[in-house]
């Protein structure tokens, strides 16, 4: 039986858009399913009690400036060379994740993550701005007026409160996390896990 790895997401995460972008070729490697998770990242740092490392290690500049390697290092690994931090970080994704809970109803997320993710990690988008995700939307091939009307249904955004609630309880304090079957792993450095884990290892 292929075993399904779950990828709890927020789009406002860089190191989720380095995972996004080595998944494809992670999965097709592992034979692995996927579930896409979209989570409220603000929501999981509030409710864990926990900080964006920007905030947390603001007294701490090595640590902040090792984070900051880390992350060229594992760019230049993967050959992500269209990464650019966005200056309009940390950005508002409320809207965007309820976006992300339209377009899974609406059959179109992959479609959508993709629009997102590169809006947000390498053109440098500002998608707190609504009419920014609408134009970013409509040029991803996706009915924009259709899937930011549905961000405003009560039902998806309890859907994605909803998802975060879950994520919480599970254990998840940040993003990008990772479940194979109930084993959570969390950041892309556990991605070697991951596979151990899908293997059965």
């Amino acid at each position: 039986m292929t075993r399904s790895l779950e990828f709890i997401f927020d789009y406002g995460s860089p190191n989720a858009y380095m995972v996004h972008r080595v998944l494809p070729a992670f999965l097709a490697r592992t034979g692995a399913g996927m579930v896409a998770r979209p989570c409220l990242l603000g929501g999981i740092f509030k409710a864990s009690n926990n900080k964006s490392p920007i905030v947390q290690y603001a007294d701490i500049p090595a640590k902040l400036a090792y984070e900051r390697l880390e992350m060229r290092r594992f760019a230049m690994r993967h050959g992500l060379s269209k990464f650019r931090m966005n200056p309009h970080f940390p950005v508002n994704t409320l809207l965007i994740m309820r976006g992300a809970i339209a377009a899974q109803e609406l059959g179109a997320l992959p479609a959508y993550s993709e629009a997102m993710f590169a809006g947000m990690w390498e053109q440098c988008l500002n998608l707190s701005d609504p009419e920014i995700v609408a134009t970013t939307v409509a040029a991803a091939g996706i009915d924009a007026s259709a899937l930011l009307a549905r961000t405003a249904a009560p039902e998806i955004k309890a859907a994605l409160a909803a998802n975060t609630e879950a994520a919480v309880a599970r254990g998840v304090f940040g993003i990008p996390t990772f479940f194979v079957g109930n084993e959570m792993f969390f950041g892309k450095e556990r991605l070697g896990q991951v596979e151990e884990a899908l293997a059965g290892t």
